[in-house]
């Protein structure tokens, strides 16, 4: 079993980035990205893959506490500094301290502010006023904003705190479920996750319902795989169960159905059938008896009536705006399915009004390469018939990117968010079962990610008529 993240992949996919960079700039001259954007991807690409072999080496033998303290406080410290940085970055770029094109997060700035200061009446008019979904986010940045005052980097710094507690909750899950080394790997890839640095920066929800549904797997995993579970754990099981819904309905739904799955299809060591059919009953309970509930529903079933024809509108609107990709329309969930481990492409040239594509695009190359070893880690898993024993994740990671896929949102990496400590996980546990023979396989993964570099160029040049 690898349990170090293997020097010569960390060196073949910084190589394949500056060569994808480089010949997308060539090929595509005439809309070369600016060069601090190239920066931001230089930087996420190299930190990752560089810091992904050596931390994988340097704490491999670390007492189990120790580790935890090194990842929270090393996670911490680099989301907090970047908090900082893109801070003054934002503030030059745009003057004032918020995202290109950064309506949401005005929306989620002022009614978290109103409610701090105001009081929770002015919280329950968001609630009337967004349905459940988004009221999560508004709820939690409130609170802080009401404790520490309503500053922009109030919320910021918990998007940083939530994000690291992540990284320590990936750790549990992976220890659980594949052993320490693997749950170690995981742990330091979610910490080095560009895609997940980012949140953090910002005033959207991302940050904090990726902890809420990293939170609500460790929380089922625990009582439908430790014998030694309690109430307690099926209380932040609900806990959590109920907070998807308040920060994206659909997501709660899938959670909902994994938990089913998981009692349905889970193979080992298991609790009492009592914890089983306890937790069961009282999520069935709380979702179908309270006024809430029959909210959720009601917003649950909404978005699967439409997923279709929302997806056909969105793509097609898409198409006609000005600006838009004429190409867009063709776009459907049978062409994004098959690649929704990979997806979302980077941005690697310059399209006006895309600039937040631009500055993550290092983190998507990071997401494209890092999904060939998710991919073979649930072939493997599918061929050996051991996926019993990680239904849980499985059935959420791929319910929730299932959704996507039909979705007016398939292409976005802002909707990927919540599955991607999933994906890292079962990424770490690719890479520990690697083989020499493997490793042709993952040269031949980095020369398609490459050329999707070069394809998806064309692709939203040719379909916006730039060249």
């Amino acid at each position: 079993m690898v349990s170090i993240f293997p020097d010569k992949i960390s060196r073949k996919a910084m190589t394949t980035y500056f060569i994808a960079l480089v010949s997308v700039s060539v090929v595509f001259i005439s809309h070369i990205m600016p060069f601090y954007m190239m920066l931001f991807g230089i930087v996420g690409v190299c930190a990752f893959f560089y810091f992904s072999t050596n931390l994988t080496k340097q704490w491999v033998t670390l007492h189990p506490k120790v580790f935890v303290k090194k990842l929270f406080w090393t996670a911490l410290v680099v989301r907090l500094v970047y908090v900082v940085f893109v801070y003054f970055f934002y503030d030059a770029m745009t003057g004032r301290p918020f995202m290109f094109f950064s309506a949401d997060e005005f929306v989620y700035f002022n009614s978290s502010k109103l409610w701090a200061e105001s009081g929770f009446e002015t919280f329950m008019d968001s609630l009337r006023f967004f349905g459940i979904d988004d009221t999560g986010e508004i709820f939690f940045t409130g609170l802080l904003c009401k404790v520490f005052g309503p500053y922009i980097l109030t919320a910021r710094i918990g998007h940083g705190v939530m994000s690291a507690l992540t990284c320590v909750m990936i750790y549990r899950i992976g220890k659980r479920h594949f052993g320490e080394s693997t749950g170690r790997m995981a742990a330091i890839f979610c910490m080095l996750m560009p895609n997940l640095i980012y949140y953090c920066g910002l005033h959207l929800k991302e940050a904090d319902m990726v902890f809420v549904t990293v939170w609500f797997v460790d929380s089922v995993d625990m009582v439908v795989s430790d014998h030694k579970a309690d109430f307690k754990h099926i209380f932040f099981a609900l806990f959590s169960c109920f907070a998807m819904f308040t920060f994206r309905t659909v997501l709660g739904a899938v959670g909902v159905v994994s938990i089913g799955i998981a009692v349905a299809f889970h193979k080992g060591k298991i609790g009492s059938w009592w914890k089983r059919i306890l937790l069961i009953v009282l999520v069935a309970t709380a979702l179908a008896t309270t006024s809430i509930g029959m909210r959720i529903m009601g917003e649950v079933d909404t978005a699967w009536s439409r997923r279709e024809s929302n997806q056909e509108v969105g793509m097609a609107a898409r198409a006609q705006s000005i600006g838009g990709n004429s190409f867009a329309k063709y776009a459907t969930g049978a062409v994004f399915a098959p690649f929704i481990f990979t997806i979302p492409f980077p941005t690697m040239y310059n399209i006006e009004s895309q600039q937040n594509q631009q500055m993550i695009h290092g983190g998507n190359f990071v997401k494209n390469v890092m999904s060939g070893f998710t991919i073979f880690a649930l072939v493997l898993l599918l061929l050996s018939g051991e996926w019993r024993k990680h239904t849980l994740p499985i059935a959420m990671m791929c319910g929730y990117l299932a959704v996507i896929a039909f979705s007016n949102f398939a292409h976005s990496e802002r909707f990927h968010q919540p599955a991607i400590p999933f994906e890292l996980l079962f990424a770490a546990f690719g890479v520990s079962q690697l083989k020499q023979k493997h490793l042709k396989w993952v040269d031949y993964w980095l020369a398609i990610v490459f050329m999707a570099c070069i394809a998806w160029g064309w692709f939203k040049l040719a379909g916006r008529g730039a060249i």
